[in-house]
């Protein structure tokens, strides 16, 4: 019988559980739209139990989509999105809803930090900056505002863990998830003890999740959730990566010479070290398992998500119509992108919806009486691709920067030619786009197959399993039209900032 992988990859917005064959081919997949909570100003949160429902009954389905029996399936593995928060109790049911890593309620808390010193002692010891929707913030948060929750809480766990944990029982982490979390050293490996009485968050040590290692069997499903997914009770679950590092896997980046960009729930730019960045702390650093390498980001939630919520919130006719011809609405914005003139507008889109750089506010300017919904669509693709090269701006900037020749796209941006390009133009860089479409759930399939043996390590896995299906060369004609305008958008930036705070 030939042997079959799940990943099932819980973003900020989907869910998507994929079925690949033995030679790392996508045989089936199902996605599912993640509800958002809104409880308060700035918090995203998210039915834990219903996440974990919506999961299980995605496994189920892909199962029946592909029509192979569960007893082909040699392992499963989940990644999903870094941070945030999931407590739950001594059976693993959550006490609160999940945090997402989306959530702005700590940026008070953050500003607070960094007026009174302790970001900048933090800094150093985790490898990377503090930011509101770390774990480590809240953590804080809630034992200032919900200190019910943290004394019945049992374990802290992270959105694959937690997932993971209703599969087989496994309260334990990995260094991917553990690194990007606020409290852990990425170079030693290990929780940061002092810390923990520094920012007063003593009380939370013992419900942190023992750190393990990514390519190992973590459990086996349980009798229950083989009831609820349609596995084989037994089933292989591996303990997994975070989803930027199954994402960067499943890209085929395995050397600094690469850079990975997601465009997605968040902007997502990453570039791989052979030892944690010191000169520049990051967004987010945590070890990579492969090759002794160290994966370094920058991004926040400037991505794709925006252009998502414009589509919903805006085209809702444009996208029932779309529906009914047999097409997406991101189809139709792709075609009237295409059918607009290819010119460059004064239009500016700031990508803010879920949070900009200080609390900065989304934005739409610049528009003119000729302009098309198409130039308006154009602008937003444009404003989400600065809003990445900002990031990579500040990625590859340091001494201990790396010196990419070359982006592995992931995410929407990847799925549309017309983006593909706009970011090889933009970037001025080579874009590369693989053939999978479903990278985390690859990614996370990959990391499957290390661990049962089947691949004797993952630079094994990549070379069988990822193929580049179409390169993208920045064009030189483009290039100063588009510095010209990146660089008004840095300047309109600087005065958005200025706009305080409702």
């Amino acid at each position: 019988m030939e042997h079959h992988f799940i990943g099932l990859d819980a973003g900020g917005t989907m869910l998507k559980a994929a079925l690949f064959d033995g030679h790392g081919q996508e045989v089936a997949c199902v996605r599912s739209a993640q509800p958002m909570l809104f409880p308060g100003p700035g918090h995203t949160e998210r039915d834990a139990s219903c996440m974990w429902q919506a999961a299980a009954e995605a496994m189920r389905n892909v199962l029946q989509k592909a029509a192979v029996p569960a007893g082909s399936v040699a392992g499963v593995s989940v990644t999903g999105y870094g941070s945030g928060l999931y407590v739950v109790d001594g059976a693993g049911q959550p006490l609160r809803p999940g945090i997402l890593s989306t959530d702005a309620r700590c940026a008070a808390l953050v500003r607070e930090w960094q007026v009174d010193g302790r970001a900048v002692m933090i800094a150093p010891r985790i490898g990377q900056r503090i930011w509101a929707g770390q774990s480590t913030m809240l953590m804080a948060w809630l034992a200032r505002h919900e200190p019910g929750v943290a004394a019945r809480a049992s374990s802290v766990l992270l959105c694959k863990d937690y997932l993971r944990c209703q599969l087989c029982g496994d309260l334990s982490t990995d260094p991917s998830d553990a690194g990007v979390s606020g409290l852990y050293d990425i170079r030693n490996e290990r929780y940061v003890e002092d810390m923990f009485g520094d920012l007063g968050l003593a009380a939370w040590r013992g419900k942190l999740p023992e750190v393990a290692p990514s390519l190992a069997v973590a459990g086996k499903v349980s009798l229950e959730a083989a009831r609820l997914t349609g596995l084989l009770a037994g089933t292989p679950v591996v303990r997994g990566v975070l989803d930027v590092a199954a994402g960067a896997i499943a890209t085929g980046v395995v050397q600094p010479r690469q850079m990975n960009i997601i465009a997605g729930t968040f902007s997502i730019n990453q570039t791989l070290h052979h030892a944690p960045r010191t000169s520049t702390p990051p967004f987010l650093q945590c070890a990579y398992p492969l090759g002794k390498l160290f994966l370094a980001t920058e991004g926040g939630a400037t991505s794709a998500s925006n252009l998502e919520w414009f589509c919903k919130s805006i085209l809702d006719a444009e996208g029932e119509r779309a529906q009914r011809a047999g097409h997406t609405i991101y189809d139709a914005c792709n075609a009237m992108i295409a059918a607009a003139p290819d010119r460059c507008t004064s239009i500016l889109f700031f990508p803010f919806l879920f949070s900009g750089p200080g609390g900065m506010p989304a934005a739409l300017i610049g528009m003119q009486a000729s302009d098309r919904l198409g130039d308006v669509l154009r602008a937003i693709f444009e404003g989400i691709a600065f809003a990445h090269k900002v990031d990579v701006t500040q990625l590859l900037s340091g001494i201990d920067a790396a010196r990419p020749d070359v982006i592995r796209l992931a995410g929407g941006a990847a799925q549309s030619p017309i983006w593909a390009q706009m970011f090889a133009d933009i970037l001025e860089l080579p874009v590369e786009v693989t053939h999978s479409s479903e990278l985390g759930a690859l990614g996370a399939a990959m990391c499957t197959s290390v661990a049962l043996g089947m691949h004797s390590d993952l630079d094994t896995a990549v070379d069988e399993w990822v193929q580049v299906r179409r390169r993208f060369e920045p064009r030189p004609e483009k290039a100063e039209p588009f510095r010209r305008k990146f660089a008004r958008y840095r300047e309109v930036m600087a005065l958005l900032a200025a706009v305080p705070a409702p």
